[in-house]
């Protein structure tokens, strides 16, 4: 077994705001998150995601160029894993191409119902923000909204739900 990066240890020892403050006075470290999160090396891999969420800005460049392979790797992290990963591609502006790849790729986590409902929720923000760039993906979000794909959720998440599809109607006039 290798030796524990500094990182590493970081993620294994220390509360969330201690994290935070590592990345931010140890910036070199950055490159070996994202490795980290990206890869499946537990219990790590899921904290780093988990962090860097916290410690990046809107489209941060450090992030934006590892986009694909972060999309790319999703579909085989267990449920929190891909909440975080998916919360950090909330962040970043896609291409068309990757926000196809990612729309298809929330549609599958959305409509798989035993998923973590935070899974499925953060998989849903992003099918509703990419209908809103793409008016013509409107109506597949009243599909994804059938009684089938909701009665797992707790009745807050199903509020919340509603209101972004309200919201997401009023927007585009409907």
């Amino acid at each position: 077994m290798s030796k524990e990066t500094k990182l590493e240890y970081a993620l294994t020892h220390s509360h969330k705001n201690e994290m935070i403050s590592f990345m931010k006075i140890h910036p070199e470290y950055f490159e070996e998150a994202i490795e980290l999160a990206i890869t499946d090396k537990q219990p790590y891999s899921w904290r780093a995601a988990w962090v860097l969420w916290s410690c990046i800005t809107k489209n941060d460049p450090c992030v934006q160029k590892h986009v694909n392979r972060i999309i790319g790797c999703i579909g085989n992290k267990s449920d929190g894993h891909q909440r975080e990963l998916l919360k950090i591609l909330l962040e970043m502006d896609l291409t068309e191409e990757q926000q196809g790849y990612l729309f298809d790729l929330c549609v599958s986590l959305w409509e798989q119902v035993e998923k973590k409902p935070s899974v499925r929720f953060t998989a849903f923000r992003f099918i509703v923000r990419t209908a809103q760039k793409h008016p013509d993906l409107r109506n597949e979000l009243r599909l994804y909204t059938q009684e089938k794909y909701l009665r797992s959720l707790s009745p807050g998440v199903h509020r919340s739900i509603e209101k972004m599809i309200q919201h997401t109607s009023a927007k585009q006039g409907t």
